[in-house]
């Protein structure tokens, strides 16, 4: 069996430039948190990490309405629950009406694991003999709640459910033309292109020009029951 060449001596291609994202993925709304577990660590200074829609769709892979509305909905969410202070990361519990494996719902979960820290079992342990820091089980599926999601304080016990409408931000005509091509392969290059701005600017209008539209993300009070 050939072993291979430490990496150093080997002749490698240049790695492809990234490409570039759409320049309004800035313009939607940001949000800062409060990580403990950062700053025990020393990964971050005092613990505040700023999370950007681009680290939306590093980790989902994609831009769509659904990571789009699972981003607003949770920062809309966590706003609401801290009323301007910095949301703690990893303080609350995530509860998901839908089943984990009922359409989007794994797509929204991920998102609002990203910005709250929140997993299921198999979720960071924690530190030492008191699990300091633990992240698992503050996911949760298949609740009893009228929203889509719902978050809740781990240290006040506060809590809101929330809903999203994206019938807000309607396809437009000209996209509906071309979704049948773009699923089923029958479309030329051109008409790909202009499927992919078509796409983005739908996702636009939510994070953008309806960001804080009160149609579009609903948030309401919960009161879980004991």
């Amino acid at each position: 069996m050939a072993l291979l060449k430490p990496t150093s001596e080997r002749s490698n291609p240049a790695p492809a430039a990234a490409g570039r994202m759409p320049a309004f993925f800035e313009q939607a709304p940001m949000l800062r948190v409060r990580d403990p577990l950062a700053a025990f660590l020393g990964a971050v200074d005092s613990g505040v990490i700023e999370y950007r829609y681009a680290d939306a769709v590093r980790l989902a892979g994609h831009s769509c309405p659904t990571v789009a509305v699972a981003w607003l909905m949770t920062i809309k969410g966590l706003r609401a629950l801290y009323d301007g202070e910095l949301p703690e990361r990893g303080g609350v519990d995530v509860h998901m009406r839908d089943g984990r494996e009922d359409g989007v719902t794994g797509v929204v979960a991920s998102v609002a694991t990203l910005l709250t820290g929140a997993t299921v079992e198999t979720g960071f342990a924690g530190i030492g003999p008191l699990h300091r820091f633990s992240r698992r089980n503050l996911l949760h599926y298949g609740e009893r709640i009228e929203g889509t999601l719902a978050l809740r304080r781990r240290d006040s016990g506060q809590a809101v459910q929330v809903e999203s409408d994206a019938s807000v931000v309607p396809w437009s005509d000209e996209m509906r033309l071309l979704m049948p091509k773009a699923v089923t392969e029958t479309a030329t290059p051109d008409e790909l292109e202009r499927f992919g701005r078509l796409w983005q600017q739908r996702v636009r209008a939510m994070l953008v020009e309806h960001a804080d539209d009160p149609r579009l993300i609903q948030v309401r009070e919960w009161r879980p029951a004991q």
